[in-house]
């Protein structure tokens, strides 16, 4: 009988567990894929459908990117859809006291009547283009890892200089799988955008912040812009036709968005370091941002207004942030991870060749975690600007910093960043007394603390920053720019002054990060990614990058705690929860919806759910059916979606959609909207 000595068997058996895994393909329908590493044979395979380039190619170019989300064309007249709470700043920017928009809603029943919103640009992915030889060409052997990151920085700083001018594109270099893989991604960008239609927030948002990332849900989250050209509707070759048959559960739809961030292949040590470090100190951070802003907006209905646009964002990253965490905390979860990690790892020492090329990073990566942990809350507050809640200082930062950059001769001077449409100085006060509160709680001790507060509280610091700031003037932004750095060091404007004093301690801990933490990360994620590469290829996702993303998935139900969850919501369904809550906030409904409803079909379905793969960033993404026809309109996940950031699941993971049929009843019969749902159907 042949014996294996023990060494030996051990590894055997990691061998084996290593090799089961590498034939497992992503879990289910795992994916926010680059269209062009989009699976098609898995697709033809599991689902018999064939995508061509031609079908990729016309979805891409209908999508768009709206701020830190997505939207789609949806007419040849350049009609956008989005989400209203996408939308919402804009929305907001066109809203005064006398006209609350968020509140009324809007609807533009001629051209004439559209609303321009100043400062929103949309993009179009027009082009990818593999670029990883060029950004991982620039490195020599034996770089550090700072040389290593300056290295590719540089290398893609060239190419997309050179390529934004060649094309006239505003260009980008995206690295995919932690550095292993970089793409060039170029835009078309378009900066003429007008409101057309928004619903009262009361449908928009119907449930509240009580009800996000629940289901069933029962909301009208959409709005539609319009994009002009020359001053005239766009002519938009790329657009999506409204869905020509039913929905049904079971068919297999398709997401087209820009996903912000996932954290897949992140290490081990990287995913304790945001469940024991980052996250909780961004929670309870939220968290006392949420009671000063609802404290805020009880003052009035003015400061609710005011405070409702941020209010609304903060509730929302709180919310997700929390939901992120609780799938760090997960037992389970958290050892399927180490599982993996051990056994790529233990392989990989059993070969030497692999052991010297990978063997050190997750170690060296593990070690920067360490390192960031010792000065990540000077990090957060003051590179960050946690402890400086307020657009002031950030157009305060802005000057100083573009002062300190050499300007090439005859460029114009920035004027620091763009000025929101309107800015109330009491509302910064608020926000700025509650960030250095958090300061002082935080870094007592330390000196630059002590310069800042000195024997003023929180309150009265803020309150001697705001008002005797300058900075909402644009003459006096514009001559402190034009005067570079010696006008900046020679102000006296508090705010500017701040700016300054923050400064030396915020360069410092950006440069700690840089070498020690994001060089350090890049530098070995890339080994780590390459890892797996060797062993898995393109067979699984790379890591969201809030760039264009294909995910596919079922219209499909699920069952929770014994109950069987609907695949789809119904008007019936959304009148029937307003009245079991006594139609009272957040699950009021707009009058119009009270005075149309014998009106309306409540049979028909208002919002759905698949598996499709989404994170934030998602929002306001189109989902088509095979035929690319547009049936919905993502909005949100499920609670049991957002540990996906790290672990996907479908089981009971489920992505939320707006209905197209549930838009197209509403705009008809509750807006009498009967032009736009003409354009919207093609007729």
């Amino acid at each position: 009988m042949n014996k294996f000595p023990l060494k030996q068997l051990k590894i055997s058996l990691t061998l084996l567990v290593l090799f089961l895994w590498l034939l497992l393909p992503a879990a289910a329908d795992e994916g926010l894929w680059p269209y062009n590493l989009v699976p098609k044979d898995y697709l033809a395979k599991k689902y018999k459908f064939r995508v061509t380039d031609d079908w990729l190619n016309h979805l891409r170019l209908a999508s768009v990117r709206f701020g830190g989300a997505s939207a789609s064309f949806v007419s040849p007249d350049g009609l956008v859809l989005t989400n209203h709470h996408v939308g919402r700043g804009a929305i907001q920017n066109l809203s005064t006291a006398e006209r609350n928009l968020i509140k009324t809603g809007f609807y533009a029943r001629t051209r004439q009547e559209e609303l321009k919103c100043p400062g929103t640009q949309l993009w179009v992915l027009q082009e990818i283009e593999d670029v990883t030889n060029l950004v991982l060409g620039a490195e020599k052997p034996g770089m550090s890892a700072q040389e290593v990151l300056a290295a590719r920085q540089k290398a893609m700083a060239d190419i997309q200089k050179e390529a934004s001018e060649k094309s006239g594109l505003r260009c980008q270099v995206v690295s995919l799988y932690s550095g292993s893989m970089y793409h060039l991604y170029k835009y078309k960008i378009y900066t003429d955008v007008r409101l057309v239609f928004a619903p009262e927030e009361d449908i928009a948002f119907f449930g509240g912040d009580p009800d996000n990332f629940t289901y069933p849900r029962y909301d009208l989250d959409i709005s539609i812009f319009r994009v002009y050209e020359n001053d005239q509707p766009l002519k938009a070759p790329h657009y999506l036709k409204w869905k020509s048959s039913p929905l049904k559960e079971g068919d297999l739809v398709f997401c087209s968005g820009n996903p912000g961030s996932t954290g897949r292949m992140l290490t081990y040590d990287q995913l304790l370091f945001l469940r024991d470090v980052n996250y909780p100190f961004t929670i309870a951070n939220l968290k006392r941002r949420q009671a000063v802003l609802h404290e805020y907006a009880s003052r009035g209905p003015e400061q609710e207004r005011i405070a409702l646009n941020t209010l609304f964002g903060v509730e929302n990253r709180l919310k997700a942030t929390t939901g992120y965490n609780s799938g760090l905390l997960d037992e389970n979860l958290m050892a399927k991870k180490l599982a993996e990690e051990q056994a790529i790892r233990k392989a990989i020492a059993a070969d030497p060749e692999l052991a010297k090329e990978y063997g050190q990073a997750w170690e060296e990566i593990a070690q920067a975690q360490k390192e960031y942990a010792s000065f990540f809350k000077e990090y957060m507050l003051f590179e960050r600007a946690n402890a400086f809640n307020t657009v002031y200082f950030n157009l305060a930062r802005s000057l100083v910093r573009g002062a300190q950059r050499e300007r090439p001769a005859g460029a114009p001077a920035m004027a620091g960043r763009r000025m929101p449409a309107e800015i109330h100085d009491d509302f910064e006060i608020v926000k700025l007394a509650d960030s250095l509160q958090l300061l002082k709680e935080q870094l007592p001790n330390l000196q630059e603390t002590k310069w800042i507060l000195g024997c003023q509280t929180p309150e009265e610091a803020a309150k001697a920053l705001i008002s005797g700031t300058r900075l909402k003037d644009p003459e006096f932004r514009k001559k402190l720019a034009a005067g570079g750095a010696e006008a900046i060091n020679m102000c006296n404007d508090p705010m500017i002054k701040l700016a300054l004093m923050v400064e030396p301690l915020s360069q410092g801990v950006r440069e700690r990060y840089a070498k020690r933490v994001q060089a350090v990360e890049t530098k070995n994620g890339t080994l780590v990614a390459r890892a797996i590469f060797k062993l898995k290829g393109t067979s699984i996702p790379p890591d969201a990058t809030g760039t264009l993303r294909l995910s596919f998935g079922l219209v499909k139900g699920y069952v929770e705690n014994g109950q069987k969850i609907p695949f789809q919501t119904t008007l019936a369904g959304l009148y029937k929860k307003a009245q079991e809550k006594n139609f009272q906030s957040p699950w009021s409904l707009p009058k119009r919806w009270l005075q149309r409803k014998p009106a309306l079909n409540l049979k028909v379905p208002i919002n759905f759910v698949a598996t499709i793969d989404s994170i934030g960033g998602n929002s306001g993404s189109p989902v088509v059916n095979r035929k690319g026809e547009f049936v919905g309109a993502l909005f949100d996940g499920n609670i049991q979606s957002l540990p996906t950031r790290f672990v996907y699941e479908e089981k009971i993971s489920r992505s939320v959609m707006v209905h197209a049929d549930g838009i197209i009843e509403a705009l008809l019969k509750v807006y009498d909207a009967r032009p736009l749902v003409d354009e919207l159907l093609g007729r």
